[in-house]
C-alpha cells in the first residue's frame, strides 16, 4: 500500500509538470511532516525554491501549483501560508478508506518486497573462552531486531554468529580440559563445564603463576594449530560446551542463529593471502603482509594498512574478516551484508569493506553495512559493572529481570485490586519472563544505536513513558476490551477461545468482526490514531533501509498515546456502549487494528505481547 506522503508526492510531481513542464516531475516536491498541527499534516515549500527558477513570487507560484493539484479525493483544499508554503490535511474519509483496505490484512499493509535478497546479518558473535556478559547483549538484541524485520520484509537472512573459538587463549583452556577432565580425552561428549567465566579464570590463573602448566599450554597451541587430532578433539568439545551456554541465553531471549566461528574461515586464510600477493595488492611491510587501502592514514600521517599475515606468519581480525566478505559474496551469494559490533570497531570495518571492494570480492551491487552500537552505562554514567567492579554476566543480568519484573507486577497489583486477575502460578511466571525480558530489550532498541546508554532497572520497569511494561499494558487493556465487548452484543463478538489467563495464546487474537467493516472517523481522536495507524508501514520501511530500530520504538510509544487519547472518555470517545452499532463497531475495528499493530512492532523488536497483566 502507498504511503500517506509517497501519495501526496505523486500528486504533487504532477501539479509540477503542470507548472513547469515534464522535467517537473523529476523534482523534489519537498514534503514534510508539518511541526504544528494547526497548519494540517504536511507541508511543501517547494515553492520557495521554484519561484526563483521562474522569476516569480514564492507565493504566487504556490497559488499556481495548489491550482494545479487534484486532491479532492485526498484532502482539505491546500491552503498556502507564509512566504508560499503549501499545506495539506487528509480528508478523513480518506484516511478511512486506507484503513478499510488493511483491516482483513495480517500483515497490515505490507506487502513483500518484489525482489528478495539474501541477507547475511552477523551479530551477537561472543568469545567462547567465556561466559556471555552484559557486553553481547546490544549486538544480540539489535541483530535479532534488524533480522527480524527483513524477514518479514520477505528478505532470506542469514543469521550468523561469528564466534571467537581460535587464538592463543585456546590452548591454555584445552589444557586445563585435559588435565581438570582427564575422561574427556577418551569420551569429549562427556565434557560439561558448570561456570566457563570461574574456568577460564582457574585456567588463567594457572597460566600465570605455574610456568610448567604454560609450557603444557603453548605445546597445547601447537598441537591445535597443527591439527594434531587428540587437540582437535578437546577444543571441539570445549566450543560445544560453551555453546550450550550461549544457546541457553538465546532460547531465552528467543533468537535464532547459526553458529560459525573464525576457525571456520581458517583455510581460506593463506590462499587469501596468496591472491593479494600475486594480483600485487598486499606488499611485504616491516615483517608483515600488508594490503594498503586509499584513505586511512595514523596518526602520524602515514598510511594505514590491513595486516592479513602478521610478521610470525599468523593472521588476526584484518585476515579472517575479510575472508567472511569473500565467503559470504562468493558462496553465500549475498546481495547485503550487515555486521552488528561495538562502534568503537567502525573504523576496522569500514577499511575492511574497502579492501573487499578494492579486491573485487564484493561489487558495487553488493551492499556491506556496520551497525555500530555504543556502550551500556550504569546509573552513574560509568561502565556498567558489578558493585565490585566485575563483569556483569548475562545470565544473571536476564534472571534479575525476571525477579524485578515479578515484584514490580505484583506491587501494582497490590495497589489496585483491578489489576489482579486470576491467573495461575504458571501464568505469573510466563508474565514475569515477558515483561523482564520485553523490558531489557526495549530500554535497549528505544535508544539510537549509535549512543551510550543509562541501564536503569526503575526507568526501564516503569509503567509509564516510553517502556515496554507501558506497551505491554496498552496491548493488554486493549484485549481486555475484546472480552468486555462479547458479553450482550447479540453474538457480534463471539466468546473467545480458551487459554490460559496472561498467557499468550494465537487463537484469541481474532476479533471476529466483519473483514468489510464500513470504518467511520468522526471525532478528531478517531482521525488521529487512523493517522498513526497509517504511519506503520512507511515507519518499518524506514527501519528496514537505515537499520535504527528506536524509530519503531517512537512510533510505537506514539501510537500507544493516540490510542490513550482515543480511549479516554474526556478526550476520546466511548466504545463498547458507543451507540449507534456501525460507531461502536467501526471503533472496536480501530482497537483490533491498533492492536495488530502493538502485537506485530512488538514480534518485530523480539517482545512477546500479554492478554493480561
Amino acid at each position: 500500500m502507498q504511503s500517506l506522503r509517497d501519495a501526496l508526492e505523486d500528486r504533487m510531481r504532477a501539479a509540477l509538470a503542470a507548472v513547469v513542464g515534464p522535467e517537473g516531475r523529476e523534482l523534489d516536491p519537498l514534503i514534510r511532516p508539518t511541526q504544528d498541527a494547526r497548519f494540517g499534516d504536511y507541508q511543501s515549500n517547494v515553492a520557495l525554491s521554484l519561484a526563483k527558477r521562474l522569476g516569480e513570487k514564492p507565493r504566487d507560484t504556490a497559488a499556481r501549483l495548489v491550482a494545479a493539484l487534484a486532491l479532492d479525493d485526498l484532502t482539505d483544499p491546500p491552503e498556502v501560508s507564509g512566504p508560499g508554503f503549501i499545506n495539506f490535511r487528509f480528508r478523513p474519509a480518506f484516511l478511512a478508506a486506507q484503513l478499510a483496505a488493511i483491516q482483513a490484512d495480517p500483515r497490515l499493509g505490507l506487502a513483500p518486497v518484489a525482489e528478495p535478497q539474501r541477507v547475511v546479518v552477523d551479530f551477537s558473535s561472543p568469545n567462547l573462552a567465556k561466559e556471555m556478559h552484559v557486553g553481547h547483549v546490544r549486538s544480540t538484541i539489535i541483530g535479532d531486531c534488524i533480522a527480524r524485520l527483513l524477514e518479514h520484509f520477505g528478505h532470506t537472512v542469514l543469521r550468523l554468529n561469528h564466534v571467537g573459538d581460535w587464538g592463543t587463549q585456546f590452548g591454555m583452556l584445552i589444557q586445563h580440559v585435559r588435565e581438570l577432565q582427564p575422561h574427556v580425552l577418551e569420551d569429549p561428549e562427556q565434557l560439561h563445564i558448570d561456570d566457563l567465566e570461574a574456568f577460564y579464570v582457574e585456567a588463567k590463573r594457572r597460566f600465570d603463576s605455574d610456568p610448567e602448566f604454560a609450557v603444557r599450554a603453548r605445546r597445547a597451541v601447537v598441537d591445535l594449530q597443527s591439527g594434531d587430532p587428540m587437540a582437535l578433539e578437546v577444543w571441539r568439545a570445549f566450543c560445544r560446551e560453551s555453546l550450550r551456554h550461549c544457546h541457553e541465553i538465546y532460547e531465552r531471549l528467543g533468537v535464532r542463529l547459526e553458529d560459525r566461528g573464525e576457525s571456520f574461515y581458517n583455510p581460506y586464510l593463506p590462499e587469501l593471502v596468496a591472491e593479494l600477493r600475486a594480483r600485487e595488492l598486499a606488499v611485504d611491510h616491516d615483517g608483515a603482509v600488508c594490503f594498503f587501502v586509499e584513505g586511512w592514514t595514523n596518526r602520524e600521517g602515514k598510511p594505514l594498512p590491513l595486516m592479513v599475515q602478521k610478521s610470525d606468519g599468523g593472521y588476526n581480525y584484518d585476515t579472517t574478516d575479510l575472508a567472511g566478505i569473500r565467503h559470504r559474496t562468493g558462496v553465500e551469494r549475498a546481495a547485503r551484508i550487515i555486521y552488528v559490533t561495538d562502534i568503537r570497531q567502525h573504523q576496522h570495518f569500514e577499511m575492511v569493506f574497502a579492501g573487499a571492494r578494492k579486491a573485487g570480492w564484493a561489487p558495487p551491487s553488493v551492499s556491506l553495512e556496520h551497525v555500530g552500537f555504543g556502550m551500556i552505562l550504569g546509573v552513574d554514567g560509568r561502565p556498567f559493572r558489578t558493585r565490585d567492579g566485575g563483569t556483569i554476566k548475562l545470565k544473571e543480568l536476564l534472571d534479575e529481570a525476571i525477579e524485578r519484573a515479578a515484584a514490580r507486577v505484583a506491587e501494582l497489583r497490590e495497589k489496585d485490586p483491578e489489576r489482579r486477575p486470576d491467573t495461575s502460578p504458571e501464568a505469573d511466571a510466563n508474565i514475569a519472563r515477558i515483561v523482564g525480558l520485553g523490558a531489557v530489550k526495549y530500554a535497549d532498541l528505544s535508544h539510537n544505536v549509535t549512543s551510550d546508554y543509562r541501564f536503569d532497572w526503575n526507568t526501564m520497569l516503569a509503567l509509564e513513558g516510553n517502556t515496554a511494561p507501558y506497551m505491554l499494558y496498552a496491548y493488554a487493556r486493549i484485549r481486555s476490551i475484546r472480552r468486555r465487548a462479547h458479553p450482550g452484543n447479540a453474538g457480534i463478538l463471539p466468546a473467545p477461545a480458551q487459554h490460559v489467563p496472561g498467557v499468550d495464546s494465537p487463537e484469541i487474537h481474532s476479533w471476529e468482526l466483519p473483514p468489510d467493516l464500513p470504518i467511520l472517523l468522526e471525532h478528531p481522536s478517531e482521525v488521529a490514531l487512523a493517522k498513526q495507524l497509517l504511519h506503520f508501514v512507511p515507519t518499518l520501511r524506514q527501519v528496514a533501509v537505515e537499520l535504527r530500530p528506536h524509530l519503531l520504538t517512537d512510533y510505537l510509544y506514539g501510537l500507544s498515546r493516540a490510542y490513550s487519547t482515543f480511549y479516554d472518555r474526556e478526550r476520546g470517545v466511548r466504545i463498547v456502549d458507543a451507540e449507534p452499532e456501525s460507531v461502536r463497531l467501526s471503533r472496536l475495528r480501530l482497537c483490533d487494528l491498533t492492536a495488530r499493530t502493538l502485537k506485530l512492532g512488538l514480534e518485530l523488536l523480539g517482545i512477546g505481547v500479554l492478554e493480561q497483566m
